[in-house]
């Protein structure tokens, strides 16, 4: 287990060099969606985000159960690290501003959606991991 608020150096460096992660969220059925993200950290605000648009699977499932538990991780070889906690979308022009912004400085400056842009927000209760 770590702690969001005090991760040590290696635990930030693993959430800042270029990793795809993939993210899990729970249909109405209770079955699992998985699907391959990017997803950046902000220590600040305890806060993972996920860019994405507004057709995409992974908002309509938040957006008709108002939010929800999802888990994000990534994996290199030995290393891994999961963040735990609660999902929701905005579509905030700044939220989703501030998001591509982190998202271009860890991968690369993604493609304009315009009006379209949304953002998946991941509340931390939980990050467990080996780095």
């Amino acid at each position: 287990m770590f702690d969001p608020r005090q991760l040590d150096e290696a635990a930030v460096g693993f959430l800042t060099e270029r990793h795809l992660a993939s993210l899990t969220l729970i249909r109405a059925d209770g079955s699992p969606h998985v699907s391959p993200v990017g997803v950046t950290w902000d220590v600040d605000q305890q806060l993972a985000r996920i860019i994405t648009w507004d057709a995409a699977h992974k908002v309509r499932l938040l957006e008709a159960s108002g939010g929800g538990p999802a888990a994000v991780c990534q994996v290199d070889g030995g290393r891994w690290l999961t963040i735990e906690g609660t999902a929701t979308v905005t579509a905030d022009p700044t939220r989703c501003a501030d998001a591509v912004a982190r998202y271009a400085e860890r991968y690369r400056q993604p493609a304009d959606r315009g009006s379209q842009r949304r953002v998946i927000e991941i509340a931390v209760s939980r990050m467990m991991g080996r780095v």
